[in-house]
């Protein structure tokens, strides 16, 4: 394994230890003397520095695989909504604006993978990666507002709306782009449309 997809698997086997140090009421809320929002905080930061690293060397060393390509978002999905899921459940996050923001990302995959079996790729949109900041600081500065910095606690929330409206925009710009590929490049389904009209004609 390469060190670009072991970042990727590092960042994969971060997300149960980060869910695991935001949930656990450890006894005075400290983690060997750190307080765990801290601790968390850390993990979380650790674990979105892999998610730039491994694309990065991965781009710079040619050691872009197949193996890498698959879970590479794969490990996004699973922090954010991790993350998400924790920050809800800490009274942290409303629950509707984790949902917009983890089913648009759902969506988004979904027509993603449609659009490469039809030949087609469908780059990330700037909104799209300006969602992903948005989101990353959000949930940084709402781990760290709690009960440590207040300050902290309000970025957290403006950088929360942010990345609600970004994925809302970013998720029907990415329905536009796909209801204009031809679904002729479909790999047999042009074929497929043809001989049912055949048989209908017949």
């Amino acid at each position: 394994m390469n060190l670009p997809n072991a970042l990727t698997v590092t960042r994969i086997f971060l997300v149960p230890l980060l869910v695991v140090v935001l949930l656990t009421k450890f006894e005075g809320r400290v983690i060997l003397g750190v307080p765990k929002e801290l601790v968390g905080a850390a993990i979380f930061g650790i674990a979105s520095l892999t998610d730039w690293l491994d694309g990065y060397l991965a781009r710079r060393r040619k050691q872009v695989t197949a193996f890498g390509q698959f879970t590479d978002p794969l490990a996004d999905k699973l922090l954010t909504i991790a993350a998400f899921v924790a920050l809800v459940q800490m009274d942290l996050v409303p629950a509707w604006m984790a949902a917009v923001i983890i089913g648009r990302d759902f969506a988004v995959t979904a027509l993603r993978g449609v659009a490469y079996a039809r030949g087609v790729a469908m780059p990330a949109s700037p909104l799209g990666k300006m969602k992903m900041v948005a989101q990353v600081v959000a949930i940084l500065a709402l781990i760290l507002g709690r009960d440590q910095l207040q300050r902290f606690y309000v970025i957290g929330v403006g950088a929360l709306w942010v990345a609600v409206v970004a994925a809302l925009v970013s998720g029907a710009d990415y329905f536009r782009r796909f209801n204009r590929l031809p679904t002729a490049q479909i790999p047999g389904l042009a074929a497929a449309q043809e001989q049912r009209i055949d048989r209908k004609a017949g």
